[in-house]
């Protein structure tokens, strides 16, 4: 795996131990005759499945396997034949985001309908005053209230006629560099997670093509750029 660049931002305490921000994805509905080539966690569909070092194999092939969900595997769809139809892919996709949470209120938001994993580092437009993508239905946004970036579950509009409803989390924009760093050293320690996966699944080659294909599509080990201002 390739040295991590980390995001160069923030000043540690910045932010409050309260405020969480987590790479999720969204477990898919395996249907009858689908199921993975290797044990996963049987976590229910439509939860999130949290992405750090901390992953176990069963929650790391969980990745795996719903990276598979989105693609076509030609049969028999083993093991090796499910890993070589990644690799074989343009683009892979995850559906989730981030996940932002208030601890202390017991809030979180999650990524709406359709956002992608493969998206997170469009977070750095709050930085510039604007609100990255975050899925519809019910359309997470981030609303800017000067050196506060309120993020809700729901930022269309509403029975009201005005917009912003459900819950929200407020997070310093200051902090929020330091955030999307803590956020990317989960990835890359993800990273290293599926690396050890893909050895004792005994991918070999393929396992290592494997962990730079996560790696290059879902931007984790590159330097982004972040708006000043």
């Amino acid at each position: 795996m390739p040295d991590a660049q980390l995001l160069g931002a923030g000043n540690v305490g910045l932010i409050d131990v309260v405020i969480t921000m987590q790479a999720v994805i969204e477990v898919p509905m395996f249907h009858s005759g689908s199921a993975p080539p290797w044990p996963v966690e049987p976590l229910a569909p439509g939860s999130w499945l949290v992405l750090d070092a901390d992953c176990t194999d069963e929650r790391t092939g969980l990745f795996v396997a719903a990276l598979a969900s989105q693609i076509d595997v030609a049969p028999p769809g083993g093991r090796d034949e499910v890993v070589d139809a990644l690799l074989a892919e343009e683009l892979l996709i995850a559906v989730g985001g981030l996940q932002v949470g208030d601890t202390e209120i017991g809030t979180n938001v999650v990524p709406g309908c359709c956002s992608g994993l493969e998206d997170w580092r469009d977070w750095t437009q709050a930085l510039a005053g604007g609100s990255p993508w975050l899925g519809h239905d019910p359309g997470p946004e981030v609303e800017v209230l000067g050196e506060v970036l309120r993020v809700w579950q729901d930022g269309g509009p509403n029975r009201h006629g005005g917009r912003w409803a459900g819950c929200h989390v407020d997070i310093p924009r200051r902090a929020l560099p330091e955030l999307l760093l803590r956020v990317q050293r989960d990835l890359v320690g993800f990273l290293d997670a599926l690396a050890g996966w893909a050895a004792r699944s005994g991918l070999g080659q393929r396992g290592s093509a494997l962990v730079k294909a996560v790696d290059q599509n879902f931007a984790i080990t590159t330097t982004p750029d972040l708006p000043v201002g």
